[in-house]
């Protein structure tokens, strides 16, 4: 409002200023010759005063110039090859009065002054008036390096351990955290001191700002959170300032927990040639250092304990993580089969559930998903219902909402009945590799309804959560894979641009599998390809070496034309089961898990994965000496 009042201020000045400047009265610029001359030779010219080349000055009578209104009032330049000394004769003879003094402005000299220092004035009036409003010059100037922390008391929008599910292990690691923010003394008096710095790291989604909420929440004390690129501006140095008011501030509400959200963007490693960036004197690194300086800089006995939070463990600097500053690491990895319906159950509290919603079936069919994603589908489920003029969310809606967050929104697109039945056979050829191959996992529904950018989809998902693939497993997605790819050159002799993203998963998991995991005889247990699929693999190291990566590309090719020659041999000893799928297609444009095995005629052999991991943890601990 205030910079509104400014700018409106302004608008009015230079108005005012320039109706000034159009009532003042005006001089008609006229040539220097002949017209001005001859005025003078006529005696029409009362007197001039001159500055330098620039002359103006008064007729005796009003004369008229051309396209100007009859005046009294002119101005003119003398030329630099003029004769100055004929002219002052000239003016000499004819009487004209030369004057001494400064040229005319048309204006009054407190006029002049207005404009030229007026804007300057009024900024300088107001900002003394902004001061005087914030009490001191600092808290003007200053606010540029204040902190933009949110603060959350423990009274207020208060989370705890119950509203975080399904990462256990996370909150048994901070509940010692808790635990010395609660009862600090217990620990100080056999000498023990609490972690200055808990660092989160898990993939996005898992649910570290949460738990860090939740850390808050469970010790009642305030919480301090800040994203790590609020601290970074364009103007040096607002950083670091920002940073000691964050921990000025949270010593001053002490006990207190200062939370730091993706802390990669400022506590990159500073060394070169790491993880792809260079080091520098630059706002990032004085940042650093500040936090740096600032988690070194308090003890246990401070009661302020940092949380960071990072997807990128992996590029932080080392600094950060020795021991007196982040020298916790809790890993939050997404929540497994149980994890999952937990979640499911916190984010369905306020939900109305239809009779048939079993949330233990939902989680099983949502492998992968992190807390973000499985609040998104309760979220999602709701306003599909809501659409539909329903009192409850049923099973039904969470299917729909599970396809739309999976396989993406239908698309009405018009698609000719060839290039519906190359779809119904591109994803029959999927389906029915996945349904014959050992290792794959189980086809969950087929779809030939255009979504987002594919013109049909063939989802499978595994019986339980998987923790480690055998080489077999992924040899299984490679086929799967390519079967939409080999359907079409079965049924048509000719390929299409249908299959371009299996071509690109199906690439990635064999260069994975030759130069991450060792599985491949020519090359052996050797890592090649850095997790991250950049750069090289160790500081100082160097790219692969030519004749390796030609025997890397040799390697991805041999694997792939192995597996596609399989899976065009198995869909050639089955291609009645691919014709009747395909037909099956056709008619419904959608078909789930059993009626795809049915068309099919394929026998759908469960894999009961968890009932397994069961029985054998449960064999282990029969067979063990008891104690």
């Amino acid at each position: 409002m205030r910079w509104v009042l400014f700018a409106v201020a302004l608008l009015i000045f230079n108005f005012w200023a320039g109706s000034r400047a159009t009532q003042a009265p005006s001089r008609v610029r006229v040539p220097y010759s002949p017209f001005f001359l001859q005025q003078v030779s006529a005696g029409h010219v009362a007197q001039i005063t001159s500055k330098g080349t620039a002359i103006q000055g008064t007729f005796t009578q009003k004369v008229r110039y051309v396209g100007s209104k009859p005046t009294t009032r002119f101005r003119t330049e003398i030329p630099a090859f003029a004769d100055n000394n004929a002219l002052s004769r000239l003016l000499e003879s004819k009487g004209v009065v030369v004057n001494a003094e400064p040229l005319d402005t048309g204006a009054p000299w407190w006029e002049n002054v207005l404009l030229g220092f007026g804007p300057t004035i009024l900024f300088v009036g107001l900002l003394f008036w902004l001061m005087r409003r914030a009490g001191n010059v600092q808290n003007v100037l200053g606010s540029f390096g204040r902190s933009k922390a949110r603060r959350y008391q423990p009274s207020g929008d208060r989370v705890t351990f119950a509203d975080v599910a399904g990462i256990d292990e996370a909150k048994a690691e901070l509940t010692e955290v808790v635990d010395f923010l609660r009862n600090p003394e217990k620990y100080r008096r056999l000498g023990g001191r609490i972690p200055h710095g808990v660092l989160l790291s898990g993939p996005p989604g898992t649910g570290k700002t949460l738990l860090a909420r939740a850390v808050a929440g469970e010790a009642n004390v305030p919480f301090f959170s800040m994203a790590a690129s609020e601290f970074v501006e364009a103007i040096v140095g607002v950083g670091a300032s920002r940073v000691r008011d964050l921990f000025a501030q949270a010593k001053e509400a002490a006990p207190a927990i200062v939370f730091i959200d993706e802390l990669d963007a400022v506590g990159r490693s500073r060394t070169s040639a790491v993880a792809g960036f260079s080091g520098g004197n630059d706002e990032r690194e004085q940042t650093l250092n500040q936090i740096l300086t600032e988690m070194d800089g308090f003890d246990s006995s401070t009661g302020v304990i940092v949380i960071g939070a990072t997807n990128r463990p992996e590029v932080l600097d080392q600094a950060l993580l020795r021991p007196g500053r982040f020298d916790r690491r809790v890993a939050v990895q997404p929540p497994d089969r149980s994890g999952r319906e937990a979640i499911l159950k916190v984010h369905a509290r306020g939900v109305p559930l239809g009779p048939d919603v079993d949330l233990g079936r939902i989680a099983a069919t949502t492998p992968g998903m992190v807390g973000a994603d499985l609040a998104n589908l309760v979220n999602e489920a709701a306003l599909l219902a809501a659409r539909r003029q329903r009192d409850v969310v049923t099973e039904a809606d969470f299917t729909d909402a599970l396809e739309r967050i999976v396989l993406g929104a239908e698309r009405q697109v018009m698609m000719s009945p060839e290039d519906r039945r190359r779809t119904a056979y591109h994803e029959g050829g999927h389906a029915i590799v996945g349904m014959l191959t050992d290792g794959a996992d189980p086809v969950r529904k087929i779809s030939i309804i255009p979504r987002g950018l594919s013109l049909g989809v063939t989802f499978s998902a595994p019986e339980a959560d998987r923790f480690n693939y055998q080489q077999r497993e992924l040899l299984a997605k490679i086929k799967v894979a390519l079967g939409g790819r080999a359907a079409e050159e079965l049924v048509y002799d000719e390929p299409t641009t249908g299959a371009e993203s299996d071509i690109q998963q199906l690439t990635e998991i064999a260069r994975q599998m030759v130069g991450r995991w060792g599985m491949s005889d020519a090359l052996g247990p050797i890592a090649v390809i850095p997790t991250d699929g950049r750069g090289p693999l160790l500081p100082g190291a160097s790219e692969v070496s030519e004749h390796t990566q030609q025997l890397i590309d040799e390697e991805v090719r041999r694997i792939v034309d192995e597996a596609y020659d399989q899976v065009v041999a198995l869909l050639g000893e089955n291609r009645g089961k691919l014709d009747s799928l395909a037909e099956a297609l056709l008619e419904h444009e959608t078909l789930d898990e059993d009626e795809a095995y049915a068309a099919a005629g394929v026998e759908r052999v469960p894999t009961d994965t968890a009932g397994q991991y069961a029985r054998a943890a449960q064999a282990a601990a029969a067979a063990a000496p008891s104690v």
